[in-house]
């Protein structure tokens, strides 16, 4: 991506299969989650089941695909309202530092903007220090903590 390179961002298409995986399994080694064919093969049919709550957006330059986000909608009781949950964003480690992420959030504040969405969300690793300096830049870091809880059986 040179400097005069200029970012598009769409919708994912199931042309976009073979380059959206390389994205998406380079997101799940960022984060240290083993790896599974069948995880990045079930997110990518949800992806394209109309009637999943997963959307996928891909930024393009040089009609190369270089970033990937998955979003999905969630309710907001406490405040009555529908929010845009930001899941997964990933940018080609030779490209970070030059936008796509940036445009990548900046798109999804229009979608919510334009939908009378309350809030774009997410959540990054303690230690993910470079992605926060673009979080810092562009959002509000709230003062939630987040838990996990396992399911068990009663």
């Amino acid at each position: 991506m040179s400097a005069a390179s200029s970012l598009s961002i769409r919708p994912v298409e199931t042309s976009d299969e073979v380059r959206w995986r390389e994205l998406f399994r380079g997101y799940r080694a960022f984060y240290h989650l083993d790896e599974s064919e069948e995880i990045v093969s079930r997110v990518w049919g949800w992806l394209n089941d109309t009637d999943h709550e997963c959307n996928g957006l891909v930024v393009e330059t040089d009609d190369a695909i270089v970033a990937i986000a998955d979003y999905r909608y969630f309710s907001r009781p406490s405040t009555g309202s529908v929010g845009i949950w930001l899941d997964d964003l990933f940018t080609d480690p030779a490209v970070r530092g030059r936008g796509a992420g940036r445009a990548l959030i900046a798109h999804l504040q229009e979608i919510a903007a334009a939908e009378g969405r309350s809030v774009v969300r997410w959540i990054t690793a303690d230690d993910n220090a470079q992605a926060q300096v673009l979080y810092d830049d562009v959002a509000t870091k709230t003062n939630w903590l987040t838990y996990d809880a396992k399911p068990t059986r009663a």
